[in-house]
């Protein structure tokens, strides 16, 4: 998939050497809603169309956990200290663009919402 979305790939020097996240690569339509066809024909395209494709339909990659953080196996840690984990890299290396934090709630309103 690599081959597909060259931005993520880019992105991944934000990131600590040696760490692994668990999300979803998606693509936003123009009006700002998950566009699933635009991220179904990124998958295709390779090489000059790929780096073209980045412009048009560009890809971000929605974390909403970690499993390893600069080496440290993080998967037998609980959520919410995995959720803190990624909240905090997120915040300290000023993750932006390709990578967006997947909200996260404990609020049982907010959830209801």
């Amino acid at each position: 998939m690599a081959a597909a979305f060259p931005e993520v790939v880019a992105g991944a020097v934000q990131l600590p050497d040696a760490t692994a996240l668990d999300g979803e690569i998606i693509v936003w339509s123009a009006d700002g809603r998950l566009a699933f066809e635009q991220l179904q024909n990124r998958l295709h395209r390779r090489g000059p169309t790929a780096v073209q494709a980045t412009a048009q339909q560009p890809a971000h990659f929605v974390a909403f956990d970690v499993l390893r953080l600069a080496g440290t196996d993080t998967t037998a840690w609980p959520y919410q200290r995995r959720r803190a984990a990624l909240d905090e890299l997120f915040h300290e290396h000023r993750l932006s663009a390709p990578w967006a934090l997947c909200p996260s709630t404990t609020d049982p309103d907010t959830v209801h919402e």
